[in-house]
């Protein structure tokens, strides 16, 4: 008997020899096409190759499960793992309200733990070195997923690009700000979680992203709404600006829509909270379940809680950073679409008559209202409708996407590229109203952008869109993989000229370069107080 024990434990340990020296020849170091395995610093990811040839890995933990005691911690390193872990499917998005009907979420359900990315490379060799895209969802920091269709990786990966879309932390969970937490902080700072869960992710990208073929002295940041806003922030601080090649902004910027607060009010808002659920202590508040956490944050207010300038991702100012040009030194292509906003965010429910018109502006503006109306100025009732869209919208993101733009191009001394989006979305294919919409609503250049028309169903597209899509998608992989948008069969894209009225792309089914037409406008919301703009989605 004590014989065939040793048999079967021989016999035991030669098939466990031969299976790890399989998946030692199936993990060939390089070899992604046939392997379909990478070696990360925290363990093995196996993924599935699409049948376009390019190879995902979905839902790879970049940080530590950000829950008990991580819960409003900075993200900690990922904790590795034996064997070989499947990366096929999305991972939980991160605790959030149903608030946007048009997120359609391919994630395995929802949780804190939300700390995850997904990478879609074209790559057949790890030592192809291509050209990096990381891109951060938009969702006004309070909801959104990296596994939404719209910003599906796989086509830009079918361009020679290895792209990438991360979760981070949102509302009350990325930027709960406390005396308490800023207290047990080793940098006497709190808040900002879902910004260091991005650069957590930047940080994965630099030491990993040359396993998956990419190149990662060559990454590429870009991001819409909040995401484009987190583009700029990533760029304004110290702990992520060296990490980045190149950014891209979609509608939104911190300059302008939404700025950072103060840490002292920051902390004051988080007191309230936790009085608001009855918790005398961060370690109360820990207790409480993500879903109560989240439900009780609702009531609360979720826009409530803002980035702040805490002193460690934030040292300063972020208008200091760019006014004394200290972001990341590098080009930017970033731009808003033509009607960010309805004329309802200025005129409510009233008539469009101008008397209405000019009675609103002046309820929000004051004594600045004469300037206002100088710039803003419709000349009949029936241009009311038209001249309050362009308010709202620069008022809500046109205006801070300038700001962004205009200052980096003044204090960087690196190209910066400016586009105005105009393409209607057409109508939608479930609705009897063949109407489409008189401009390019907030959010509607995404699917265009990243070559995913074909994840959304909504809509009837029609050839005219692919043009437009596929017209700015080429500018974008240009810009990616060079600095610069330019290239064969585009119109020419000329960067911006500090302090002078800038060439804009004007990109619609024909798209063409034009000197911008309402300077003047951004300069008077420059002049004047910007404190009732509104969070942008």
């Amino acid at each position: 008997m004590k014989q065939i024990m040793i048999l079967s434990i021989a016999l035991f340990t030669t098939i466990a020899g031969m299976q790890a020296q399989q998946q030692n020849n199936n993990m060939n170091p390089g070899d992604l096409n046939n392997s379909l395995q990478v070696k990360t610093s925290a363990g093995i990811v196996e993924g599935i190759k699409e049948s376009s040839g390019i190879i995902s890995f979905k839902g790879i933990p970049f940080a530590a499960p950000p829950v008990g005691e991580r819960r409003w911690q900075a993200p900690q390193p990922v904790e590795p793992w034996q064997g070989v872990r499947a990366a096929k499917q999305f991972a939980p998005r991160g605790m959030q309200p149903p608030l946007f009907s048009d997120m359609v979420f391919r994630s395995d359900g929802m949780s804190e733990n939300c700390l995850y990315l997904n990478v879609w490379t074209p790559a057949k060799k790890s030592s192809e070195k291509l050209p990096v895209l990381v891109y951060f969802y938009g969702g006004g920091f309070v909801t959104g997923d990296g596994s939404e269709g719209r910003y599906d990786g796989e086509s830009m990966a079918r361009q020679g690009i290895v792209s990438l879309t991360v979760n981070y932390r949102m509302g009350v969970f990325g930027f709960l700000a406390h005396p308490e937490l800023s207290k047990e902080s080793t940098q006497n700072a709190s808040g900002n979680y879902a910004l260091l869960d991005q650069t957590a992710a930047l940080k994965w990208v630099k030491e990993n992203i040359a396993a998956f073929g990419g190149d990662p002295g060559k990454v590429t940041i870009a991001g819409e709404s909040a995401g484009s806003v987190s583009v700029s922030a990533q760029m304004t601080s110290p702990l992520s600006r060296d990490l980045i090649s190149g950014a891209i902004g979609e509608s939104g910027s911190l300059l302008g829509t939404l700025r950072a607060v103060s840490k002292g009010e920051a902390e004051k808002t988080g007191q309230e909270f936790a009085a608001h659920v009855g918790a005398k202590s961060i370690a109360d508040l820990r207790k409480i379940p993500a879903d109560s956490i989240l439900a009780a944050s609702v009531k609360f207010g979720p826009f409530r809680f803002a980035m702040n300038i805490d002193g460690y991702f934030f040292p300063k100012s972020p208008y200091q950073v760019f006014e004394a040009g200290e972001q990341a030194d590098v080009p930017l292509l970033a731009g808003w679409n033509s009607e960010e906003s309805g004329a309802g965010g200025i005129m409510a429910n009233q008539a469009m008559t101008i008397e209405n018109y000019r009675t609103a502006v002046t309820k929000l503006y004051g004594d600045n209202a004469g300037e206002v109306l100088k710039v803003y100025s419709p000349a009949s009732d029936k241009d009311v409708e038209q001249v309050a869209t362009d308010l709202a919208g620069d008022r809500f993101i046109g205006y801070s996407t300038w700001k962004w733009t205009d200052m980096h191009a003044k204090t960087s001394g690196k190209p910066v590229f400016r586009y105005y989006y105009e393409r209607p979305r057409p109508a939608m294919s479930s609705s009897s109203n063949s109407s489409a919409p008189k401009g390019a609503v907030h959010s509607a250049e995404i699917e265009y952008a990243m070559g995913n028309l074909h994840h959304n169903k909504v809509y009837n597209w029609t050839d005219e869109d692919r043009k437009v899509s596929q017209t700015m998608q080429q500018y974008f992989v240009n810009f990616i993989k060079m600095g610069n948008p330019n290239g064969a069969s585009l119109p020419e894209w000329m960067p911006v000229t500090p302090g002078q009225p800038a060439k804009v792309m004007r990109i619609d089914v024909n798209s063409i370069l034009e000197t911008e037409k309402h300077r003047d406008r951004f300069l008077v919301i420059d002049k004047i107080s910007s404190s009732t703009q509104t969070r942008p989605r």
